[in-house]
C-alpha cells in the first residue's frame, strides 16, 4: 500500500505539471505526449476493484455499467484511472448526489443525481437506536459489502464523535448504509440498479488509492430559504443550534466545490477549514 500511495504522490505531482503546461502553453501536442508517458510509468492499481470483480454480484454490476461510468467520467474530464469521489445527500428532497474530481484538482463535478426509494425518519439527525432516522452530519465510507441482504451496500461509520457525544450514549445504533432495495429504517435505499453506479464509483476511486470516501447528509438543500423553514418551524433549540453547526460545512462547498477539512470537537460540534 505505501508503494502505491507514492506512486500515486508522483503521479499527482505530474499531472499538476502537466496542467500549468496546458494552461500556460496550450501545446496540445506537447501535452498529449507528456500524458501518454505519465500512464505508461505510473498506471498502476491496489487491486481493491480486481478483489471486489471475485464476487459474482459485483462482477456483474461493472460488466453491465462499466461502459457508462467510465463515459460519465470523461464527459466531466475526469481521469477514469485516478480519480476521487464524494457523495451528498439531502433528506428532505430525497436526493443522493455523486461528485467526482481528479486527484490532482480540489474541484469536484457533479456527476449524477438519484432520487431515494423511500425516506424513513424526517429532519433531524439520528440519536438513538430504533429512531428510524437517517443521520446528519459529516461521514465516510466505512464498508463495502458485495453480499448484502439489499444486493450491494456501502456503510457510513456511523456513530461518529459527534453522534457519540451528542446522542443517547450507549444506545446509540449503528449499521447505517446505503444500499440497494427500496426499504429503510435509517438507511439510504436507492433501488439495485443506482447502487450498482454508487458502489462501482466508489470502489473504482479507492482502487486508484483515494483512502477516504466522504459522505455528507443534511435535513435539506441548507440555502437560506430551506434553512429559514427550518428553524422557523422547529423550536427545539438543540437541534436549531446543530443544523447552523452543520450548514456552515454545507455553504463552504456550495461556494467553490471545494471540500473543507472536517474535524469534531468536545462538545460534539463540527469544525471546518478551508
Amino acid at each position: 500500500m505505501k508503494k502505491i500511495l507514492l506512486q500515486k504522490l508522483k503521479y499527482i505531482k505530474v499531472q499538476k505539471s502537466l496542467y500549468i503546461i496546458q494552461n500556460r502553453y496550450n501545446n496540445m501536442k506537447v501535452l498529449a505526449i507528456l500524458v501518454l508517458l505519465t500512464f505508461s510509468f505510473f498506471t498502476v492499481s491496489n487491486g481493491f476493484l480486481e478483489r471486489q470483480l471475485n464476487y459474482p454480484r459485483v462482477k456483474i454490476a461493472y460488466a453491465k455499467k462499466e461502459s457508462l461510468i467510465r463515459y460519465m467520467l470523461s464527459e466531466k474530464q475526469i481521469d477514469k484511472n485516478y480519480f476521487d469521489v464524494y457523495f451528498r445527500a439531502f433528506k428532505e428532497e430525497q436526493s443522493f448526489e455523486i461528485w467526482a474530481k481528479n486527484s490532482y484538482q480540489e474541484t469536484y463535478r457533479l456527476i449524477k443525481t438519484i432520487p431515494f426509494c423511500t425516506l424513513s425518519g424526517t429532519v433531524g439527525p439520528k440519536r438513538k437506536q430504533g429512531d428510524r432516522q437517517i443521520p446528519e452530519g459529516f461521514y465516510k465510507i466505512a464498508v463495502f459489502n458485495p453480499q448484502s441482504d439489499y444486493y450491494l451496500s456501502l456503510g457510513i461509520n456511523y456513530p461518529n464523535k459527534s453522534d457519540s457525544v451528542l446522542g443517547e450514549r450507549g444506545n446509540l445504533g449503528g449499521d447505517i448504509y446505503i444500499h440497494g432495495g427500496c426499504e429503510s429504517i435509517g438507511c439510504i435505499p436507492l433501488t439495485d440498479d443506482k447502487i450498482e453506479d454508487v458502489y462501482l464509483l466508489a470502489a473504482m476511486a479507492k482502487n486508484g488509492g483515494q483512502t477516504e470516501i466522504p459522505i455528507h447528509i443534511f435535513p435539506n438543500r441548507m440555502n437560506m430559504a430551506n434553512y429559514k423553514y427550518l428553524i422557523d418551524n422547529n423550536d427545539n433549540n438543540t437541534l436549531r443550534r446543530f443544523w447552523g453547526n452543520i450548514r456552515t460545512g454545507y455553504l463552504m462547498f456550495e461556494q467553490n466545490g471545494t471540500l473543507p477539512i472536517v474535524s469534531i470537537n468536545n462538545l460534539g460540534f463540527y469544525e471546518f477549514k478551508k
